[in-house]
């Protein structure tokens, strides 16, 4: 099993992180989240029912091209299209070069978990 951690944090505290880390001012711990959303709102629409079964679909059907996982969600391609690229940002999906230049989206993960802070404060400074 491959688990993917996210958490949340404002864009302020990614950044104040970001830059700690570049600077050698702070490690990462080997557990915190490799993925941040800036709101739990952002973090369900990215990773709603429907992107869940479709992310469920890539990585039982393996489909060779977005045409063929149109065909197979019933989804149109350039909505399919504009979903996977926002989920690829987030490393959901990987979107490889097949045969012919198709994009070919794979999934890397079998699991997604979820880091929530109870407090304001999201990401560690």
């Amino acid at each position: 099993m491959t688990t993917l951690k996210v958490g949340i944090a404002s864009y302020e505290e990614m950044k104040a992180r970001t830059v700690a880390i570049a600077r050698g001012e702070r490690k990462p711990s080997r557990g915190e989240p490799k993925v941040w959303f800036t709101s739990m709102g952002s973090f369900a629409r990215v990773l709603s029912d429907r992107n869940r079964a479709l992310l469920d679909l890539i990585a039982r059907a393996e489909p060779g091209s977005l045409a063929e996982l149109a065909t197979l969600s019933g989804r149109a391609t350039s909505n399919l299209s504009r979903t996977l690229k926002t989920m690829e940002r987030y490393g959901l999906v990987r979107l490889d070069k097949g045969a012919g230049g198709k994009v070919v989206p794979r999934v890397p993960y079998t699991e997604v978990t979820l880091d929530v802070p109870i407090g304001a404060s999201g990401a560690p400074a």
